[in-house]
């Protein structure tokens, strides 16, 4: 079946912000809490854990670079336990800073300096695409692509398509902005898309001969 958007409110939704910019800080928990969102804000790897063991969350924002870690460190810690979503907040665009943070179970990330409200609707989107992945028989059908979101499978026509994890999240994502009428992020991906996939498949190659 195709799956149907409808518009979820995002009140009570729970954000650990993981930061120590505060430059950035107090823009981005406004806009959030302007928007429904409760925020909690860490500084460090340590403080981040502390929060998230104490409490529920429904979607970790990660800055990278951290005084005593990184939030890569984190996320590779959350995933033992938790499917939240998580996005990076990163100055770094290289590639393979991106799919190392993928890899390692990330879903979206965000290259500073960035505009408030891109976050906010990158937000929204992860937010609905995981409660779409969260229900049982899900099929997404987008241009002769048919993905199959509880069982993480793809199809063109009757052909499975063998996608990495990272090729996997991008083309949902693409497919979301497709559908969602998100042309800026869906302009944004598809150039993202190519540079990424390439440097993957060069790390691959490189890893092999090693």
């Amino acid at each position: 079946m195709y799956c149907k958007r409808k518009r979820t409110k995002m009140k009570d939704k729970k954000i650990l912000y993981v930061e120590d910019d505060l430059s950035l800080i107090e823009g981005l928990k406004y806009t959030l809490e302007k928007n429904g969102f409760q925020v909690d804000n860490a500084r460090t790897v340590k403080e981040a854990y502390q929060f998230f063991r104490s409490g529920r969350y429904d979607l970790l924002l990660l800055d990278v670079t951290l005084p005593d870690g990184t939030g890569f460190d984190i996320c590779k810690e959350v995933r033992k336990t938790s499917a939240v979503p998580i996005i990076y907040l990163t100055a770094s665009d290289e590639e393979i800073s991106i799919i190392r943070g993928l890899d390692m179970g990330g879903d979206d990330y965000i290259t500073k300096p960035f505009k408030l409200g891109e976050v906010l609707s990158r937000i929204n989107a992860l937010l609905r695409r995981f409660a779409q992945f969260n229900k049982s028989d899900m099929i997404l059908e987008s241009n002769g692509i048919r993905i199959d979101m509880s069982e993480r499978v793809c199809w063109k026509g009757e052909t499975e398509l063998p996608l990495t994890l990272v090729e996997y999240k991008l083309l949902c994502q693409r497919i979301d902005s497709e559908e969602t009428g998100d042309w800026y992020s869906l302009f944004h991906r598809n150039n993202e898309l190519a540079a990424i996939l390439s440097a993957q498949a060069e790390h691959e190659k490189q890893t092999r001969n090693l």
